[in-house]
């Protein structure tokens, strides 16, 4: 089957810093890909090289588009969307008008997509009226990824979804997460710093280290793995 998303030989820089240094990487069409690695790795610029929000060099097809020289518009509309670290959720707007925002390039209708998003996320529901501000970290993070969902994406990307939230609330984040994965057949592209937990939901795994892939393989793979076991998996 033909990856949904392919990165060849991409680069990726700040100014005239290069920080990513040519790598290869593919998300399965209806699968979860996690991207791992030390805090400045490379892995949250690798998104953002797909985004087109920095300065990239290499290739990056999504569904037979390639993503060079596109705008990070153009870019949502071809169906990727971004849920970046620290959920950048609109504190001073109601969850539903977070909700209506996230439906600007919807494929559906905005109010389907939003009793669907209710139906997986039953907590905005009873917040719908509430600032964004108002709610918890965990109740944020939920509204972030629902407001992603509403564009119908074919691919999500997910920049540390579990940062900052209790270990009960990521792990009901994750479940949510495989549920739409499996369901509608969105692809996912992870970058996570709870490697044990993302290795488990996974298909595929991907380490990086300043700015290089130096491990991939199935996710099984990765987590049976010693090193990466003693360095990523503390045991």
């Amino acid at each position: 089957m033909t990856p949904i998303l392919q990165l060849r030989a991409v680069k990726a820089f700040y100014g005239q810093s290069e920080v990513l240094h040519g790598i290869d990487i593919a998300v399965e069409r209806g699968g979860m890909t996690v991207l791992l690695g030390a805090n400045g790795a490379g892995k949250t610029t690798a998104l953002r090289a797909i985004c087109g929000t920095v300065r990239r060099e290499g290739e990056i097809i999504f569904s037979e588009h390639r993503l060079n020289g596109r705008s990070t518009e153009q870019i949502a509309r071809l169906g990727i969307a971004h849920v970046p670290e620290g959920r950048g959720t609109f504190v001073g707007l109601t969850v539903e008008e977070n909700l209506r925002l996230g439906a600007y390039t919807c494929t559906g209708t905005p109010h389907e997509n939003m009793q669907r998003m209710y139906a997986y996320f039953p907590i905005l529901a009873e917040r719908r009226r509430q600032q964004a501000g108002a709610l918890s970290g965990g109740e944020q993070q939920m509204l972030a990824i629902a407001r992603a969902l509403m564009m119908s994406p074919q691919l999500l990307l997910l920049d540390e979804p579990s940062f900052g939230l209790a270990p009960l609330v990521v792990e009901s984040i994750f479940a949510l997460v495989e549920r739409i994965r499996r369901e509608h057949r969105v692809s996912v592209l992870l970058v996570e710093q709870n490697a044990s937990l993302a290795l488990e939901f996974a298909d595929r795994a991907y380490l990086i280290e300043t700015g290089y892939v130096v491990s991939s393989g199935s996710a099984k793979a990765l987590a049976d793995d010693p090193q990466i076991r003693r360095s990523y998996l503390g045991y």
